[in-house]
């Protein structure tokens, strides 16, 4: 008669390698990868499970880099930007390195400060065919891009429009050094009346107009 298979035992939580580091189900959790010189890998924790010799695995979504998609990095895409991809997987948890936060992107553009272990995420990634959902997303500037949030932009005081300082042919020290910004479409407008210069803040998760330009993603 064959042997059954021994039972899996499914875990609340497991402790990580070496760490009174916890982890459990639902959380963002950095994992080694067989280059050591590449950065951990990033994936989210489905299931936790250990066999009769107390084997843990983890059964886990994987985030991907930019550069690890199919259309690879581009210039909109932050720093500590991830995609939410369809790749699932069975890994030992002993690759686990410890926990990192994936924030939503109008989470992320809020911190007060950005830290090691701090992502982002507003995409998700089908890994098989390259496709992005939210496949359109709001663009700003007369460059057209999404919001980088990595990149200072300053709002125009009068058209609420979002811009790059160096599409104004400005510097980042001149923008930070205004009171008021006005684009050159709003002051040619406004002809010869003075007008003050404005103070740069990061753009908001959505555009300020109503009906933001939007294209392809």
């Amino acid at each position: 008669m064959a042997k059954s298979k021994s039972a899996k035992k499914v875990l609340d939580s497991y402790t990580v390698k070496g760490t009174h580091k916890v982890v459990k189900v639902g959380d963002c959790v950095l994992m080694r990868g067989q280059d050591s010189e590449k950065p951990p890998y990033v994936a989210k924790i489905e299931k936790i499970e250990a066999d009769s010799r107390n084997n843990v695995k983890v059964r886990v979504r994987w985030y991907y880099r930019p550069e690890e998609s199919m259309g690879g990095r581009r210039q909109f895409h932050g720093s500590k930007e991830l995609f939410l991809s369809d790749h699932y997987d069975i890994q030992s948890a002993d690759t686990i390195e410890g926990k990192c936060t994936v924030h939503t992107f109008k989470n992320y553009t809020k911190l007060e400060s950005v830290g090691t272990d701090d992502y982002f995420c507003r995409f998700e990634y089908k890994a098989a065919t390259g496709g992005f959902t939210p496949d359109r997303v709001a663009v700003y500037c007369k460059c057209e891009l999404p919001y980088n949030p990595d990149d200072l932009m300053v709002q125009c005081e009068f058209c609420k429009d979002w811009f790059h300082p160096i599409c104004m042919n400005f510097t980042q020290e001149q923008v930070k050094k205004m009171e008021q910004f006005v684009c050159p479409d709003c002051s040619s407008q406004a002809g010869d009346k003075k007008l003050r210069q404005s103070s740069p803040n990061p753009p908001p998760d959505r555009p300020a107009k109503p009906e933001p330009k939007r294209r392809k993603r």
